[in-house]
């Protein structure tokens, strides 16, 4: 299999080119050659290659800065992976494209499933939303992932920043009200190759799934077991979100129901915390 990803350097690309096995080509192309403000020139790419599948691994993520910046957001998030899908479709190729919890107003305490009512509540998880609508609407065939706490040993993340901030102060105070999965980007970038290899073997599996890291934690629990596991001495005292005023709002409840996916493709939801010893061993080697 060959696939065409967009992305080098993020959390998910980076993984993506660690975790691509001896069957797997890819065809990495990162801003240099692959601008996501300027949706034919990406559409273009997509029209000239002779890849078996493409791979959205680019997205804008800066959820508050979204809030003063959502035409930018909206175009990375959604015109330009919108023109992707529409140049893929045109040749059948199979689209992969990552989306977010934020698409929810995170209400209640149940699992939100693929096919639960959207309601974002801010500029980053509207460019999400409108994305995925505009890659549904490609008729093409697709797998649009989404996922939650993406953490890796790339980049910046909730464990660098907590190794960091661990490591200098004695206590930390950290929202415990906000619910969600942590997910390891390695196991997302598997999750992508499942779905991938899934597809072309058959694209009646084209739909929206979920994909999160088990179990289902809190903020303040998951700076716990990082701290736990890096051998840091640092106590956290739990907070609710209105202690700790965003631009942007985040949702409560980013619990997701992944059972689909593991159905259609095969696997699990990975276990955070074994994806965080993972990860902490990665960066314990950048160290060395």
């Amino acid at each position: 299999m060959k696939a065409l990803v967009f992305g080098t350097t993020g959390q998910l690309a980076r993984e993506l080119a660690r975790r691509a096995g001896p069957d797997i080509t890819l065809d990495m192309r990162g801003r240099d050659v692959a601008d996501f403000t300027d949706p034919a020139a990406c559409a273009a790419i997509v029209a000239a290659s002779d890849a078996d599948v493409v791979i959205n691994a680019v997205a804008y993520t800066a959820v508050d800065k979204a809030e003063e910046e959502e035409p930018l957001a909206t175009l990375i998030n959604a015109t330009t992976p919108t023109a992707i899908a529409h140049a893929a479709a045109a040749r059948s190729l199979p689209f992969l494209h990552i989306s977010t919890d934020y698409v929810f107003d995170g209400s209640g305490d149940q699992p939100w499933g693929p096919e639960a009512p959207t309601a974002p509540l801010g500029a980053y998880g509207r460019s999400k939303r409108a994305g995925e609508m505009g890659i549904t609407t490609a008729n093409g065939p697709y797998a649009i992932l989404r996922t939650s706490w993406v953490v890796s040993a790339h980049g910046m993340n909730f464990v660098k920043t907590m190794r960091q901030l661990g490591q200098s102060r004695d206590q930390l105070t950290i929202v415990a009200d906000q619910i969600g999965g942590p997910t390891p980007a390695a196991a997302l970038a598997d999750a992508c190759l499942a779905a991938a290899t899934g597809l072309l073997a058959d694209l009646g599996k084209t739909g929206i799934y979920h994909l999160a890291g088990a179990p289902d934690v809190s903020w303040a629990d998951f700076a716990r077991e990082i701290f736990v596991q890096s051998r840091i001495s640092c106590t956290v005292s739990d907070i609710p979100s209105s202690d700790y005023p965003t631009r942007a709002a985040r949702p409560l409840n980013s619990r997701l129901e992944c059972a689909a996916f593991e159905v259609a493709f095969g696997l699990p939801r990975p276990d955070w915390r074994q994806g965080l010893r993972d990860i902490l061993n990665d960066l314990e080697k950048d160290t060395a």
